[in-house]
């Protein structure tokens, strides 16, 4: 029975500690999206880097998926290192482990950010729409990515480390 207890708590405080970073890798994400939003978006660069590139043009369709897809990419980086070595406590191989990360975020990463454009492109009149939908976002891939962790990437070499 202590056991079972045992491995509920611990799911439980994985649960803690995947927030706490999570939160640590939202401001990271949060930061670098706003940086980008009130500064370098000023800039010509992203306005250049869509006349240049067709391809990219249309799959951003306005400035929210570039910044979005930067300020991700910082977050999962942080997240991942973190919560592998220190909430999982995994020894497993660390490339496929981020192979089966890349796995959730070539699905996670493109529904985001074509339903980000939608809702920032629909509602554009909204000043802070960019904001809002970025925190729906990242509560949804918190979430998601928990789970995903949890079951399938460290599934068999949770605790496993020295």
């Amino acid at each position: 029975m202590s056991d079972k207890k045992e491995k509920s708590n611990g799911g439980f405080l994985q649960f803690v500690k995947f927030f706490l970073f999570s939160a640590s890798a939202g401001i990271i994400q949060v930061v670098s999206f706003t940086f980008m939003n009130e500064v370098v978006i000023k800039l010509d660069f992203f306005q250049s880097l869509m006349q240049a590139n067709a391809t990219f043009a249309k799959i951003m369709q306005n400035e929210y998926g570039p910044m979005y897809l930067i300020a991700l990419l910082l977050s999962v980086l942080w997240n991942f290192t973190f919560n592998r070595k220190f909430t999982f406590k995994s020894a497993s191989n660390v490339p496929i482990a981020m192979l089966k990360v890349l796995a959730f975020y070539c699905v996670f990463t493109p529904v985001s950010t074509i339903i980000g454009n939608y809702f920032t492109a629909r509602f554009a009149d909204v000043s802070a729409i960019n904001y809002i939908v970025l925190g729906c976002t990242m509560a949804c891939n918190m979430i998601t990515e928990f789970l995903y962790d949890k079951y399938v990437v460290f599934r068999d070499a949770i605790n496993k480390a020295d």
